[in-house]
């Protein structure tokens, strides 16, 4: 038998039974198949020994290898375990960095320039409001400035003017702060209306909840700010120093002092959003923000110290309460929705 014949020879060794009548008296109780395309031939045992030793003397060709070298075709494949560990590493997080076209509805083929483009058209409309907002308020500042000195007019304070054109550049800082919080929907909407295109179909059922969200908490952050957390801590102010000195403030320290408290009152009130964004990414679920609810209690201590302008512990606590109540709101919002 030939080489050639011999690699394209699949050698099997049936052990049969020798009380099965019809191979019992034709062949031995053990015989060799070969198989040979699609026929298959039946060898007595004698022809089993010669056939394996000619294939022990052809295992060193390499085409005979390539044919019958089984072990490595099993490890070249990749198991199934293998395919699903990898298909797990590319989770939620993969998927929202890397969605597939079908998800995307106007997705379209934009060159450089042309994101460019749309950016800066964007950008002027969105300084134009800003701007026009700006001067708005501008416009009514002093009113602005009489509403923002409510919470400590009563107790007997009195503002000055320490410097030369001190007051007209609050009057500036005032219009500013109240300019972006007036014209923050049109740069929302600006931002999102740039993103839709490159968002699936999934992301953009809940961007408007989390949008509408988002600026709900902000404004009662503010609106919490004014009505609570600024009259407490002046109102501790103001009666630490009575009978010893009297209250004679600064303006512009005063405003700064105020404004600060309030955007950053607003921005602490995004935690339930930021846990939504995380939950949705499938990055953290809801048991593990709740697991960890020691760590945040200590943690909104300290965001409130350093949020606060003030030093004193009622505003701390009067901040910390809430930023802790948002937390664990959060937290369930997102085990709820099955995060």
């Amino acid at each position: 038998m030939s080489s050639t014949l011999l690699s394209k020879l699949n050698v099997n060794t049936l052990s049969l039974n020798s009380t099965n009548p019809i191979v019992s008296k034709s062949v031995p109780t053990t015989v060799s198949v070969v198989n040979l395309g699609s026929s298959a031939i039946r060898f007595p045992r004698k022809c089993r020994t010669t056939i394996c030793s000619a294939l022990d003397n052809l295992k060193g060709d390499d085409q005979l290898s390539r044919v019958f070298d089984v072990n490595s075709a099993v490890e070249d494949t990749p198991s199934k375990d293998e395919n699903v560990r990898q298909q797990g590493e590319q989770g939620s997080l993969y998927n929202i960095l890397y969605p597939s076209k079908d998800l995307l509805p106007d997705d379209k083929e934009m060159s450089l320039f042309d994101h460019l483009e749309e950016l800066r058209q964007r950008l002027y409309v969105s300084v134009l409001a800003l701007g026009a907002t700006m001067l708005g308020c501008f416009a009514f500042s002093k009113e602005l400035i009489m509403l923002l000195e409510a919470p400590v007019k009563e107790q007997g304070v009195r503002f000055l003017q320490l410097g030369p054109g001190e007051f007209f550049f609050t009057t500036l800082k005032v219009s500013g702060y109240c300019g972006l919080l007036l014209g923050s929907p049109v740069i929302l909407y600006e931002i999102i209306a740039f993103v839709l295109p490159g968002l699936t179909k999934a992301e953009r059922r809940f961007l408007g909840p989390i949008v509408l969200g988002s600026s709900v908490l902000f404004y009662a952050g503010i609106t919490f700010s004014y009505f609570v957390l600024a009259p407490a801590a002046l109102n501790f102010f103001v009666t630490y120093a009575e009978g010893v000195v009297e209250s004679l403030w600064s303006i512009d320290q005063y405003f700064e002092f105020v404004l600060v408290l309030l955007f950053s009152t607003g921005f602490s009130f995004q935690v339930p959003v930021i846990q939504l964004l995380l939950g949705q990414t499938g990055l953290v679920s809801g048991d593990q923000m709740l697991s960890i609810w020691r760590y945040v209690v200590v943690g909104a201590v300290v965001i409130a110290a350093v949020l606060t302008p003030s030093t004193d512990p009622l505003t701390q606590m009067l901040l910390a309460g809430p930023l802790l109540g948002l937390y664990l709101g959060g937290a369930w919002m997102v085990k709820l929705s099955g995060g």
